[in-house]
């Protein structure tokens, strides 16, 4: 069992030897390269778990599945037709009877009737994605390695070999010169060293909340107006922010900025790292499918105001040279009359949470270094986690998503493997490409990308949006997923019926999903994709 201490932070491992959070035992690149290697070595280093399988089409409602339904209607009609034509004559006389049985004629239209109104009843509400914008950060603030290392040293906080790290991290990174930090940093650090070191001059909750509102307000602002959206329209707001938490909440100063009526159903999630964008949209799915004819605003965003670190523990001088500012903005309804100029409907998420494995729970942390200056630590461990996060998201979210011809070819294999018992069977991998257009991919770093291309077996075009979004804007947390999707429409690349697919990756460790299906044609816009 694992050690605790009176905070609740883990000291020992599961063999009960010591070991301490302050310092990374091995290098976050040879870490990555080793979960790359897992997956370039063959199908049997991607085992995956059967229950992940049985999950996926346990949720797999076939009556909610317009294409089983075609099947399965097209087969009766197939099978009755025949029949109908031999037993014609019967058929007339029948018809010709029922004019004296009304009574048994309305009993059968009214079980048609229940039918019906229990298989409406029974299916979910379509969930449309009507418009989604994201902040575009002002030339002033935009920071690139020059940049950031003088308004780091200003801070006469940080010695030469934590500068020197940070730098060579930033050569790395893949994130380029237009990424942006916060103007309290950028404009003000030079205020630490006259307050006698103190972070708190600002690193403080004034800045923290004009930094919330520059973004906030940039994203929603562009929202409103490009839509001709009334704020007081809007049914159900959802903000998610993992490290910026005032109180009254960031919804509340969504709420008071836009005068939003009395009834706006708020929340406010917190602590659910990168992935939180994703857990937005699922709770928003939930609650669409209770509140009727309803519209939602789904905010994601991070802060990195009071999250500067300026310690000396590389593993939490990492987040500095990888997060930037950025938010996202997403507007959703399940009004049937949206249809007409929605962009997307939603087909399905899939989350997975992964936080009762303590090496998980403990692979990015909140925490106070040993001199009380607070970051974020990423464990060695997080590479790993991220792994096996993935194999069990992907394992459920598979049956959902992917089309017939995969699903007969998995229970081939299946059948190979548990009835014929065949030895030294590769693991079935699919083909995503059959099953996904494009992929939004978590922008955590050019590492990152780099695995999920080799573990997916994707393209550069594919990966074009992640790389994209990383070099122009960093990683902007859980609303990297919405500038990679900008990226795809601005670029012209979305056609009716393409379905995209959105991972990220957050702490706790949880690897979430969602899959769009574009209802039309999206016409590109090549103003929007900058040069980064």
């Amino acid at each position: 069992m694992s050690g605790t201490t009176g905070n609740g932070l883990r000291r020992r491992d599961r063999n009960g030897e010591p070991r301490t959070l302050y310092a990374l035992a091995e290098s976050t690149r040879l870490a990555w390269e080793r979960v790359r290697q897992s997956y370039a070595t063959g199908g049997a280093a991607r085992p995956y778990s059967f229950t992940d399988v049985r999950r996926g089409y346990g949720s797999f409602d076939p009556l909610t599945n317009g294409t089983v339904v075609f099947v399965l209607c097209l087969a009766l009609v197939a099978y009755l037709a025949p029949e109908t034509y031999k037993r014609r004559s019967q058929i007339i006389d029948l018809v010709f009877a029922a004019r004296h049985n009304v009574f048994e004629i309305l009993v059968l239209a009214g079980a048609l009737c229940v039918c019906l109104i229990a298989y409406s009843v029974r299916k979910p509400r379509t969930v449309y994605l009507l418009d989604s914008r994201t902040f575009i950060p002002p030339k002033r603030l935009h920071v690139n390695t020059d940049r950031y290392m003088a308004t780091t040293l200003a801070t006469k906080r940080v010695d030469e070999e934590s500068a020197a790290f940070q730098k060579k991290l930033l050569g790395k990174s893949g994130i380029g010169t237009k990424s942006a930090f916060p103007a309290s940093i950028l404009e003000h650090c030079d205020e630490i060293p006259k307050a006698g070191g103190d972070v708190r001059a600002v690193c403080n909750m004034q800045y923290a909340r004009e930094e919330a509102e520059l973004v906030v307000f940039g994203a929603l602002d562009e929202l409103f107006l490009k839509n001709r959206l009334d704020p007081k329209s809007i049914d159900i707001l959802i903000v998610n922010c993992s490290l910026f938490n005032p109180t009254p909440s960031l919804s509340a100063m969504i709420v008071n900025k836009y005068k939003m009526r009395t009834s706006v159903l708020t929340y406010n999630l917190a602590g659910m790292g990168c992935s939180a964008g994703l857990i937005s949209i699922d709770l928003a799915k939930d609650l669409l499918q209770v509140h009727r004819n309803a519209t939602a605003v789904v905010v994601s965003t991070e802060n990195i105001t009071q999250n500067w670190y300026l310690g000396r523990e590389r593993s939490m001088l990492i987040t500095n040279t990888l997060f930037r500012m950025g938010c996202a903005a997403i507007l959703l309804s399940n009004r049937r009359s949206d249809a007409h100029r929605a962009r997307y409907k939603l087909k399905c998420t899939v989350r997975t949470h992964i936080g009762s494995d303590d090496l998980a729970y403990d692979c990015i942390f909140q925490m106070e270094d040993k001199e009380g200056i607070r970051g974020v630590k990423l464990s060695k461990n997080i590479m790993d986690v991220a792994d096996k996060a993935l194999k069990k998201n992907i394992t459920t979210l598979a049956p959902l998503t992917f089309p017939l011809s995969e699903h007969i070819k998995f229970f081939f294999y299946l059948f190979k493997k548990k009835v014929m018992r065949v030895q030294g069977l590769p693991a079935y991998y699919p083909d995503f490409h059959k099953a996904f257009q494009h992929f939004c991919i978590h922008t955590g770093g050019r590492a990152v990308i780099d695995v999920m291309q080799t573990a997916l077996k994707l393209s550069q075009y594919d990966l074009a949006p992640s790389r994209y979004a990383l070099k122009r804007y960093g990683n902007t947390s859980s609303a990297s997923v919405w500038y990679e999707l900008r990226f795809i429409e601005d670029s012209g690349r979305v056609k009716a019926g393409d379905c995209v697919w959105q991972i990220a990756f957050g702490s706790g460790f949880k690897c979430n999903s969602a899959v769009w299906v574009a209802m039309c044609d999206i016409e590109g816009d090549p103003n929007g994709v900058e040069e980064a």
